[in-house]
């Protein structure tokens, strides 16, 4: 049997090691993004004083209120996040920690990853309109869409971008606004078809949108459990899935008449 003191002797040298584990594991930096809520951006007026939404072709409607894209703020791919960082931004409402090879492509460096958001935002912008023109009936021969939004890449921003053609084109297709007057915000990817995606990070998305006004946020329908996790006070959520889903949901909000999906 070990003596009290034999004991505590042990104890202080298995101590030494863990101590310096823990150290070492506090300074080392670990694979790891901390993300926030980014900015958001009104596709259907200016941002950072150029016009998001140029049509030219067919006439164009004056709106009212806002559709807002939104967006997360996430560390660099070369940021040193280290335990103390990963362990504050966990019991945190406002900060989401997440691996950094899900924020950024493992492997790429800083230049390479800016060239593949913005490449993604270059793809998402021609599907958006596509799909836009296509659920309006128009073609892109008579029709001519630019879309402008400057220090955003990635490709979330397609709904909204095709929400806000149809808006500036059709609106509610009964000479009223798509958004009632109100701010509304979203994410979510968008094929050529109209066809909705999941894009990651909508808790954060959802406080960003809120923080700059909005009352309704349109979210992937797969994502609605992630949305609702800190889901601010006075926002709404709508589900989406297609491009015809979200303008019916945004009619049918405007006009107080028909049935308007939640999460």
């Amino acid at each position: 049997m070990l003596s009290r003191l034999t004991r505590l002797q042990a104890v202080a040298v298995c101590a030494v090691p863990l101590v310096a584990l823990l150290a070492t594991a506090a300074l080392a930096p670990l694979p790891f993004s901390v993300a926030q809520p980014g900015m958001t951006a009104n596709v259907l007026g200016e941002n950072q004083g150029t016009q998001v939404i140029t049509i030219s072709g067919a006439p164009v409607r004056k709106t009212e209120g806002q559709l807002r894209m939104t967006t997360i703020e996430a560390t660099g791919p070369d940021a040193s996040v280290r335990l103390g960082d990963v362990i504050d931004g966990w019991f945190r409402t406002d900060q989401a920690i997440m691996p950094r090879d899900s924020v950024y492509p493992s492997g790429d460096n800083t230049k390479e990853i800016e060239e593949h958001n913005t490449e993604q935002m270059e793809q998402s912008q021609d599907a958006a309109t596509e799909a836009a023109l296509k659920y309006l009936d128009l073609t892109g021969d008579g029709v001519e869409v630019d879309l402008e939004l400057a220090d955003v890449g990635g490709p979330s921003a397609g709904l909204l971008f095709s929400l806000g053609i149809v808006d500036k084109l059709d609106g509610d297709g009964s000479g009223g606004d798509l958004t009632g007057g109100r701010t509304i915000a979203g994410t979510g990817t968008i094929d050529a078809d109209g066809k909705v995606g999941a894009v990651g990070g909508v808790a954060l998305k959802t406080q960003a949108a809120r923080r700059d006004g909005a009352t309704v946020f349109l979210v992937p329908k797969a994502e609605c459990s992630d949305a609702r996790t800190e889901l601010p006070e006075g926002l709404r959520l709508v589900p989406v899935t297609t491009l015809k889903g979200a303008v019916s949901a945004l009619v049918a909000l405007e006009k107080g008449k028909g049935s308007v999906p939640s999460c």
